[in-house]
This record gives structure tokens, sequence and C-alpha cells, in this order.
């Protein structure tokens, strides 16, 4: 693993993201800059947490942290997505295949979460050692 953007959850974050924001393209202009601007800000928000945890990785509480911050954004976006939905801008088959890919973030977030040694690196585990 080289980069954030080999993650699972990074790229499941970001197709979700982009179908997000395709799918908004739909909504009511009036919805401009409030629904639509929040629910693409949150998702986006999900993988940009995500990006700057991998970079927290040697530091275990800060890496927890934003994890804990992409969690926050990406239920953020299901709040959304339950807007979407109660205001008819969605239908209900498309509301439950995307929060499902949204539960599937959360859940790849959370076993990070559980298991930070396991996205350290050799030079990580290392410099664990001699402190």
């Amino acid at each position: 693993m080289n980069t954030f953007r080999d993650l699972i959850v990074y790229q499941k974050g970001f197709l979700l993201s982009m179908e997000i924001f395709n799918l908004s393209k739909g909504f009511p202009s009036e919805e401009k800059y409030s629904l639509i601007d929040q629910v693409r800000r949150s998702s986006r928000s999900t993988c940009a947490c995500i990006a700057e945890a991998y970079r927290k990785r040697l530091f275990e509480a800060h890496f927890i942290s934003k994890l804990s911050d992409a969690d926050m954004e990406n239920t953020e976006t299901q709040v959304w997505l339950d807007f979407s939905m109660a205001c008819k801008y969605i239908s209900k088959i498309t509301y439950n295949e995307i929060i499902k890919k949204s539960e599937e973030v959360g859940k790849l977030i959370g076993y990070m979460m559980n298991n930070p040694a396991k996205f350290q690196n050799s030079f990580q585990k290392n410099y664990q050692k001699k402190k």
C-alpha cells in the first residue's frame, strides 16, 4: 500500500461521492445552496478525512481521530440522503442502494479504527518499537 488511494475504503468512498454528485445534479435548483451542497460536501469530506487519517498512521490516536471524523461525515451524508428521499428527489430503490454503499464505507472505517496496527508500514512499526 503506497498511498491513501490504494485503500479500498477510499476507493469505495470516492465512487460513492461521485455517484452522489451525479445524482444531485437532478435535484431542484432551489436546493443548490442547502441540500445539494451539504450532501456533496459531506460525502467528499468522508474521503478527505480518510486520506488525512492515512497520513497520520504513525500516531495511533490521530489516526483513529481522523477516521472518527470520516465516520461522522459518512453518517452526515446518510442524513442528507434521508432528506433527499423524504423530499422525493430520489426513489426508495436508489436511496437503499446508496445507503447500502455508505454503510459499507462505514464498516470499513470501523474496521480501520479497531485495527490501526494493520495500517502501519514497517517504518512506523520500527518507530513505535524504539519509543
